[in-house]
């Protein structure tokens, strides 16, 4: 866990010299007032919790992915990355600490998704504060996991940011945040399940309902398993990617 809370330490510190890389946050109440016009409905009141929730973990994910890109070039062009790479600290682990250090900032989307709705005269009522706070905070390191998977494959190319666009809004589709899994077609549910963030909605939206949680135990076990399953892909990739990238001796070309 060093290498992870050393990362973690390295991101926090840089953040505060530039908090322009959170510039993701400024699109969170636009996006949470779209939802909520899309969910202005009165005799559907439960659904108002769908237009807070979905903006932050639109944010969580879009935070996530862009540092990932972000990361590996600011490194390669600063000239960081191959002293990052000789260091005996696993890589995976490092830039899975900086990707969460970024990711943590959903906690201020979330708090700015929220006020929007007061402002709007939307008042929710949390019902399961705890299996709120668990939700958030395993979606946070679910995102940060899969982000450092992206980061692995990344490091391949030089122009990640087409990439990067091409798996915003699908994920956003896919994962049911937008719009309800139900609305999916039957064959895509399988393919949802495998993004961690479908998981992460149905959480966060249970805890905003007065029924019993018994499904808690089996969403957060997915999130972890996904993130472990994303932490395990980017260590495997980091390796095989960053063997054949000192073979080529294009570790630190731009």
């Amino acid at each position: 866990m060093r290498p992870f809370l050393a990362g973690l330490r390295l991101q926090a510190a840089l953040l505060r010299r530039s908090p322009g890389e959170l510039h993701t946050l400024a699109t969170v109440p636009l996006y949470t007032l779209i939802l909520l016009a899309m969910t202005d409905d009165p005799t559907r009141p439960g659904i108002a919790a769908n237009a807070v929730i979905a903006p932050m973990l639109m944010a969580l994910w879009s935070l996530g992915l862009f540092t990932a890109g972000d990361l590996i070039d600011r490194d390669r062009y600063s000239g960081t990355l191959e002293p990052t790479v000789a260091a005996p600290a696993p890589l995976a682990l490092v830039v899975g600490g900086r990707i969460c250090a970024v990711t943590a900032a959903g906690l201020i989307a979330f708090a700015e998704a929220w006020a929007v709705g007061l402002c709007f005269g939307v008042h929710l009522t949390l019902h399961h504060p705890l299996a709120l706070l668990a939700g958030i905070l395993a979606s946070c390191l679910a995102t940060g996991c899969t982000a450092t998977m992206i980061a692995a494959i990344l490091v391949l190319t030089r122009r990640g940011r087409p990439y990067q666009n091409s798996l915003s809004f699908p994920v956003y589709l896919l994962s049911g945040i937008v719009l309800p899994l139900s609305a999916l077609p039957h064959w895509l549910h399988p393919v949802s399940r495998l993004i961690y963030l479908s998981w992460s909605a149905d959480l966060l939206r249970s805890a905003f309902r007065p029924d019993a949680l018994r499904h808690l135990p089996v969403q957060l076990l997915a999130l972890i398993l996904l993130a472990a399953a994303g932490l395990g892909a980017a260590t495997l990739l980091l390796r095989r990617v960053l063997d054949r990238v000192r073979v080529l001796g294009t570790l630190g070309h731009a």
